[in-house]
């Protein structure tokens, strides 16, 4: 199997559906609704906000990989616009689950030299780097969303 399609798999595992863990994003969302998804818990981040995060990073990922500028920054990863009703916590979803898709799809599309080639700019590492990093990223964000499920369904 080729790496970009080994990493193209772990991408969708982790974001729509099973994997070696037997968890996934989208499961874990499946039955939150508006309400639940912004629910404040005693300062800590929210299910929509962590959604919005995820997914800010995978845009950015995306836009890079069709061949655009990298244009997210950090101290941007968390301004959302608040959420007051179920169409816009669904839109959030549905952009990630789009946006999920389209990462998937043109990282298995890189052969093996361009996964090493750098990321936008070499200071940011290799292409491999930046998508291995969304995955552990989203696994990392997967457990804090669970936690928050149970907390406040």
């Amino acid at each position: 199997m080729a790496i970009s399609k080994a990493l193209a798999d772990a991408i969708k595992e982790v974001l729509l559906q099973g994997n070696w863990v037997c968890n996934n994003l989208k499961d874990q969302l499946r039955e939150v609704n508006w309400q639940q998804a912004t629910q404040q818990l005693k300062g800590i981040n929210t299910i929509a906000l962590l959604t919005y995060h995820i997914n800010y990073y995978i845009e950015g990922l995306v836009k890079v990989l069709q061949g655009g500028p990298l244009d997210i920054k950090d101290k941007f990863s968390f301004d959302m616009l608040p959420i007051t009703s179920e169409a816009q916590w669904q839109d959030l979803q549905d952009r990630l689950w789009n946006n999920t898709q389209k990462f998937s799809d043109l990282t298995e599309q890189l052969s093996d030299d361009q996964l090493l080639e750098a990321f936008a700019d070499a200071k940011y590492g290799t292409n491999y780097r930046n998508i291995a990093g969304i995955i552990n990223h989203t696994y990392y964000h997967l457990g804090q969303i669970a936690l928050l499920k149970k907390l406040t369904v």
